[in-house]
């Protein structure tokens, strides 16, 4: 069946979003608004020094897709917008979309030959996610975007305050140590939520392999790191004073927010708090393209990213 029409939203409950012209349909479910707080507790096992201090943080209602952007969508984009043998051009991702130029061919089979389908989406730029944000919220009528960073880890958390949304102690869990070198981790439960390095086979897999967090979403810790909205920096919690609202980080930086753990991934990565950066420079070395692309990564495999829609007040 070939869509004609976007899905029309007149309350804010969970839906099923249509991309016009395509046969490719996506779940966006309602995600509540609340409080919680951002970052983790001094004493949390395995945490970093970016995780904190922990910040008081209320969250508008918003929506957000049940799975992170799969091959089956982002190829919609890449038909509607792409053309075969263009030259990539440095326009901002911010340009009017009323004519969006979307990704040039890639230098090699994107998805490593693992297969596509419903499998997340990856080696995409940050540049090609915000433009495919752009892309779907014209051909919807929505207003699709990356989620800001309190957003993501408020739905990861989904209503928790521990270091997983299930239970579990990192330090049972992790590969790290010379003890684990020698004795294999505890993977009882953390294994049926997270795709990540102890049960991925090292490489994505499809979104239902794994069990839903208490919002019902789908491989928010594992399986592709994601990016979000906000520029990335090592103190940005000391921003924030006193009980602050959707916030969405620092002003100005280098590089963006990732969050959640991947394929690759240790369990201490995948802790509902672990933070992350684009490192766009030393994801393109190895790209023999000049320029180098703007649209697709050559040196980066378990980076991908999942969608929100703004509920509007």
């Amino acid at each position: 069946m070939i869509y004609k029409k976007p899905a029309k939203v007149t309350k804010f409950e969970d839906y099923t979003e249509f991309i016009p012209g395509t046969p490719v349909s996506f779940e966006m479910l309602a995600i509540p608004g609340g409080e919680f707080k951002l970052g983790s507790p001094d004493n949390e096992p395995l945490r970093r020094n970016d995780e904190g201090p922990q910040v008081a943080v209320k969250i508008r209602p918003f929506w957000m897709a049940k799975t992170e952007v799969t091959w089956d969508e982002y190829e919609a984009f890449y038909a509607a917008t792409s053309k075969e043998g263009r030259t990539d051009t440095r326009a901002s991702s911010d340009a009017n979309i009323d004519g969006i130029t979307g990704p040039t061919p890639p230098y090699e089979p994107p998805d490593q030959n693992w297969g596509r389908g419903k499998r997340p989406a990856i080696t995409m730029t940050y540049h090609a996610a915000k433009v495919y944000c752009q892309w779907l919220s014209k051909v919807t009528g929505k207003k699709y975007r990356l989620p800001t960073e309190a957003e993501w880890e408020y739905a990861c958390r989904a209503g928790t305050d521990t270091p997983y949304f299930f239970k579990g102690d990192p330090k049972k869990f992790t590969s790290k140590g010379f003890m684990k070198s020698l004795f294999k981790p505890d993977t009882t439960g953390i294994n049926s939520y997270v795709i990540y390095a102890l049960n991925s086979d090292a490489r994505t897999q499809e979104p239902d392999a794994v069990k839903p967090n208490p919002f019902g979403l789908l491989n928010m810790p594992g399986n592709v790191r994601e990016f979000c909205l906000d520029w990335y920096a090592p103190d940005a919690y000391h921003l924030y004073s006193g009980a602050i609202s959707d916030p969405h980080g620092p002003e100005s930086g280098e590089e963006h927010v990732v969050r959640g753990g991947s394929y690759l991934s240790d369990a201490a990565d995948v802790r509902s708090a672990a933070r992350d950066k684009t490192d766009h420079i030393g994801w393109m070395v190895t790209d023999p393209q000049s320029p180098k692309s703007i649209w697709w990564y050559s040196d980066v495999k378990d980076v991908g990213f999942r969608v929100v829609c703004e509920k509007e007040d």
